[in-house]
Parts: C-alpha cells; structure tokens; sequence
C-alpha cells in the first residue's frame, strides 16, 4: 500500500501524489504525455531497470495532458504500486509546454530529466546524460543523429535546426530533442509557454547556462501515432521570431524597433526629398503614389520609435520582479577587508 494520498484540485490539473515519501529524491523525471495507455506500463519499467543503480533516489512525475484514452488508468494503478510515482492530470489538453511547466513545479530533485512517453527516448541514456552534467554543464540536450521517423519530419527538422542554431548562436544539433538533463536552477528561472519547451536551451544559455548535447538512440514507434503533424512548421518560425525577441532585445526592445522606425524614416525621408527636388523643378507630385508612399514611411517610422519607448517602459516596470538569480553570493563579512583597529 502507498499510505496517505492528497489529492490537489486546481482549475488545469489533478495531482495524485504521496505524503510520506520521506526526503526529497536526488532525481527527479517528468513524463509529459497525450494518449499513450499502451506504452506507459513498459516505459515504468524501463526507468525501473535504468535508474535502479542511483542510490540517491528518485521520483517519477507523470503529466497527462488531457489524453481520452485509458492513460490516466495505467498511471493510477502504478501509483498505487510505487510511491515514487506521481502522477499530474490536465482536464484538457494544454500543451507539451505547460505539462513541462507543470512538472517542474511539482519536481524536487535537484536535478531533472525529460523524455517523452512514446518510448522512442531510452532511459538507459539517463546516466549517460548525468555524467556529462558533471563535466560543468547545466543543461544537457539530447541528439538524436539516426532518427526513426518519415523522410520529410527529418528533412524538416534538419532545416529548423540548423536555421535555429544560426540564429540563436546555440550550436545543437537537435533543439527537437524532448530528452534534456537540467540543473534546478535552470528551470527556477525560465518560465514555458506555448510551444516555447523546444526553444529551451536557447532562453537557458540567454540566462548565462551552459549548455551542452549527447548523442543518444532514438527508437521507432512502437505504439500509435505521432501527436504533431505539418501545422508545427508555421508555429514553430514564430516561436523563432518569439525567442529571438527574448533573447536579443528583451532587455532592450527600443533598439529592434527604434531601429526599424529610423530605417522607414530615413527612406520615407530620402523619397519624400527627391519629389520635394523635383516640385522646386517645376514637376507636380500632388498624383504622384510616391508622395503618399513616403508620408507612410515616415508615420510607420515613427509608430515603431514610439513601440519601442512603450515596450522599454513595460521592461522597466516588469524587471522588477523578473531579476536573475545569482549563481554564487559572497556575503559582506566574507568579501570586505577586516575593519582596522582604532
């Protein structure tokens, strides 16, 4: 028997989990996961045999998201089997980005492993992913070089990633990749939405993370069906554009768009002074679109100026609450000299 359960109602989600798992485990692995009954039973025991040898401990966060299928009644019956098991149910389906932010918080390990329930991600790479962390690394991503997947999703994926990598100055292989290693501290400062849990590594290494990538096997499919399909790639370039503007200008959104407005302006100018040369020549530029053109310019120019002044102001108020944590802190009595006898 588990002994005493609490059962946490919210808006989003259940939780199903023990009270008396005595201290907190070393380890803790998040499961996100959408209609996958058949493979979750096999996966449980895959991380049984995987995790075994840890002799810090671990504990087990399952995180349906909505699934119609018999999902949630596989992971209450292996949580009345283990205690290590816990179990978080969305009432729908909210995203792969909120399971994951959903986990996190109920995560108390202090380092943190994720991988999907498809059973295409082996849990035997979990050490290997542990031991690369120790190198000084704090988040590990996975790669998976030989993907078992159809022609296009791995055509298209190679293109995402490469144009991912460029852009963002992370140098991975596979951003895809939903089998990551963590150090808490990464996951106490980055917060998901939407579909951002690809973009990981990239918000981590904009926080000062080092961020570091395995090879790891990837396995076919052995039960149902792939969750994403074709309407991933328009998602997936604004998701781009989103973590760009996190990470370039998030801090200083004026010099995006002020940048932008000056460059409209400049041009708006530029047209504007060769029918204003023109007129002095004795040309008539009242019908002439051009004229209209460049009044445009400069009115979006200055739109843009006044986007960004607004976007600073909003930085502003918001920085004062989103403050990064820092890695080390040397206390005053530790740092200053002694003070002099008198």
């Amino acid at each position: 028997m588990v002994g005493p359960e609490t059962a946490l109602e919210g808006r989003a989600a259940t939780c199903y989990t023990a009270t008396a798992m005595g201290r907190p485990p070393h380890l803790s692995v998040i499961i996100p996961l959408l209609n996958e009954a058949e493979s979750l039973s096999e996966l449980y025991r895959e991380l049984q045999e995987a995790l075994r040898p840890l002799a810090d401990g671990y504990e087990l966060i399952f995180v349906d998201d909505g699934s119609t299928d018999a999902s949630f009644a596989v992971l209450e019956k292996l949580h009345a089997e283990d205690p290590r098991v816990i179990v978080l149910r969305f009432r729908g389906n909210q995203g792969k980005a909120s399971a994951l932010m959903t986990g996190f918080r109920q995560a108390r390990g202090q380092i943190l492993i994720t991988l999907d329930a498809d059973l295409q991600d082996d849990p035997r790479e979990i050490p290997r992913f542990l031991e690369k962390l120790e190198e000084g690394f704090d988040l590990v991503s996975g790669w998976k070089v030989e993907r078992q997947d159809p022609l296009i999703r791995r055509v298209l994926s190679r293109v995402f990633n490469r144009v991912t990598s460029r852009l963002t100055g992370v140098m991975l292989h596979d951003f895809n990749c939903g089998f990551k290693c963590y150090r808490r501290e990464v996951i106490q400062e980055i917060r998901l939405y939407g579909e951002l849990h690809r973009f990981v590594p990239a918000l981590a290494r904009c926080r000062g993370f080092r961020v570091g990538e395995i090879e790891v096997a990837h396995r076919p499919r052995k039960y149902g069906q792939s969750k994403y399909g074709s309407e991933r790639i328009p998602r997936g370039f604004f998701d781009l554009l989103t973590v760009l503007m996190l990470t370039r200008y998030h801090l200083r959104p004026l010099h995006l768009f002020g940048a932008l407005g000056v460059l409209l302006s400049l041009a708006g100018s530029i047209v504007m002074a060769y029918l204003v040369i023109g007129w002095l020549f004795g040309q008539w530029i009242g019908n002439r679109p051009l004229l209209s053109l460049s009044i445009l310019m400069m009115i979006i120019g200055l739109q843009f100026i006044f986007f960004g002044l607004l976007a600073e102001v909003i930085v502003y108020s918001s920085r004062q609450t989103d403050i990064p944590l820092p890695a080390a802190i040397l206390d005053r009595n530790d740092s200053l000299p002694p003070t002099p006898p008198t």
